[in-house]
């Protein structure tokens, strides 16, 4: 007589190990869960929902549902053509030293369009002999998605290559390497507002120390740069303090990655003859791809919510080329004190976060199914 379990004998076996795996799951992941529900889903819904109101920080107005008003003065972006400017006088084109004809300020064009009252210059540009501006509502905040995009492209290059550089200098077995690890690391653990307030000095045009070692290398050929005054370099000077302080995080997830290569590829490599840029080629590099692709992410995260070292550097300036997205939802949600407008752009910030996690998530997908 063969026994067959019945459902009932079925059920009462295999909750046991599954239960008490399932209460060690809750208990440990329950306090994370509690956090991030706490401090970031409730706030999303919160700040979605305050976007479609005209709430104010402190106002004695009642708040008012107003619809996707915020999200239209956010989004809303045209491209304007810039007609020839034309001489009161003689009414022929106005032209330039050089026989060009002169377009319209953009102003004047936004001036003369009715429709377009509640738009800002934005930028100008020239297509096919015609010239052209882009408008919006809240140009700023395109420049601050601009700048913060800008920041991006300078920061997750650099610290992702000196990282990955430092990693593999501070994984030799030499004497002193933990201190040679211990100071790449240190400007990670330190405050990165004092590390701000620090660098503001040495960026200083008269009396910055930057400035005296480049004019000592140029034998005074290369002037004084105004390095946080100026909008072409503002940007590029808190991307290089930003690289620095924060490469010793990347160099320790590298460092982890190169220690759990096996040391038979290597072995394997130079009984092949291959010499020690090809063993970093052939061998280090692909076999820290899943370490590259979580550094870059992770970077790109991060560089997206840079807020700090604009806020205490440049406070956004100079004429808005260090504004950042989180700078700017900063400055609009609680010291303009418009809490709608500031909930609309964290909406859309976090859901270009999200964006940027989906794109981490398939290109980890893409390497497990490889």
């Amino acid at each position: 007589m063969t026994f067959k379990p019945t459902r009932r004998s079925t059920a009462q076996r295999r909750p046991i190990g599954r239960r008490s795996e399932g209460g060690a799951a809750l208990w440990m992941g329950g306090p994370a869960l509690l956090l991030l529900t706490v401090f970031l889903v409730l706030p999303f819904f919160l700040a979605f929902t305050l976007s479609f109101t005209n709430q104010r920080l402190f106002s004695p107005n009642p708040t008012e549902f107003v619809g996707w008003r915020n999200f239209d003065r956010l989004l809303s972006v045209r491209v304007i053509a810039r007609p020839p400017e034309v001489d009161p006088v003689s009414g022929q084109p106005t032209r330039g030293a050089a026989g060009e004809v002169q377009p319209q300020s953009t102003r004047t064009a936004l001036a003369n369009t009715p429709a377009l009252s509640e738009y800002r210059p934005g930028f100008e540009f020239q297509w096919s002999g015609q010239s052209y501006a882009v408008v919006a509502k809240d140009p700023v905040f395109y420049r601050s998605l601009g700048n913060t995009t800008l920041f991006a492209l300078i920061v997750v290059p650099l610290q992702t290559v000196l990282g990955l550089l430092l990693a593999v200098v501070v994984n030799r077995r030499v004497p002193g390497v933990g201190l040679f690890r211990a100071i790449y690391f240190l400007p990670v653990v330190t405050s990165i507002a004092v590390v701000s307030i620090i660098w503001v000095f040495l960026y200083n045009r008269d009396v910055g120390m930057i400035n005296q070692f480049v004019t000592l290398l140029t034998f005074n050929l290369v002037k004084p740069i105004d390095w946080l005054g100026s909008p072409r370099t503002a940007m590029l000077a808190i991307g290089l303090m930003s690289a620095w302080s924060a490469v010793g995080f990347q160099m320790i997830i590298f460092l982890a990655g190169l220690q759990g290569i096996p040391a038979q590829l290597y072995e394997a490599a130079s009984i092949d003859g291959a010499s020690a840029w090809q063993r970093f080629r052939f061998v280090t590099v692909p076999s820290l791809r899943n370490t590259t692709v979580f550094v870059v992410i992770l970077t790109t995260v991060q560089a997206f919510s840079l807020f700090t070292q604009v806020d205490i550097m440049t406070q956004g300036g100079p004429l808005d080329s260090t504004s950042t997205m989180m700078y700017r939802i900063v400055t609009k949600g609680t010291r303009e004190q418009d809490i709608a407008s500031g909930s609309a752009m964290s909406v859309v910030y976090i859901l270009l976060i999200f964006g940027i996690a989906l794109i981490q998530r398939r290109l980890l997908a893409e390497r497990k199914s490889t």
